[in-house]
């Protein structure tokens, strides 16, 4: 081969490098869909850090797009006013759920649990209660299964579906009895 073939080869070469080494646009990590959505609230978010129910309706469109790392990174960069109210670290710990960490999920929906029961026992009683019934419900059920998931060691609900199956059926089963 001559001088002339080498250094069309090599052309083709750097250009085959060039065009395969070219960037691409990244995989957005929420889908087209909610994106306008999303885009919004982290707006909301970043002008009033301390609006909790911006910053809860933040995490549940992360959670919805199932971006439950970016709903957690939200809830963690929020003040701890934010952090400390009972309907976020709910869906803190459905986060934490979704990424594979039922023990840390379990102990922020203790968290939960032990906030309603304070407010409910406080001594003056407030007009306006800080944990509606259905928080209270919800938090109560997932935490009991929960403990079951982490009784039987799955740490990863997702990783374990026949395991994760058991401490459902653990957890929600009834026990009923007829006296005659």
């Amino acid at each position: 081969m001559g001088l002339k073939g080498w250094n069309i080869a090599i052309l083709v070469a750097i250009g085959a490098i060039w065009f395969a080494g070219s960037t691409q646009r990244e995989k957005r990590v929420v889908g087209d869909s909610q994106s306008d959505r999303v885009a919004l609230l982290e707006e909301q978010v970043a002008a009033s850090p301390n609006d909790v129910a911006r910053v809860r309706e933040l995490a549940q469109a992360y959670l919805d797009a199932r971006a439950p790392g970016m709903a957690l990174a939200s809830i963690e960069h929020a003040p701890a006013a934010v952090r400390a109210e009972p309907t976020v670290d709910h869906l803190y710990a459905r986060a934490l759920l979704d990424q594979g960490r039922s023990a840390d999920a379990l102990a922020a929906e203790r968290r939960v649990l032990a906030r309603c029961m304070e407010s409910e026992n406080a001594s003056p009683p407030s007009d306006a209660p800080l944990c509606s019934t259905y928080l209270i419900a919800s938090a109560t059920r997932r935490a009991e299964i929960l403990e079951q998931l982490v009784t039987l060691g799955v740490e990863d609900a997702n990783a374990h579906p026949e395991a994760s199956s058991l401490a459902y059926h653990n957890a929600t089963r009834q026990v009923s009895f007829s006296s005659r």
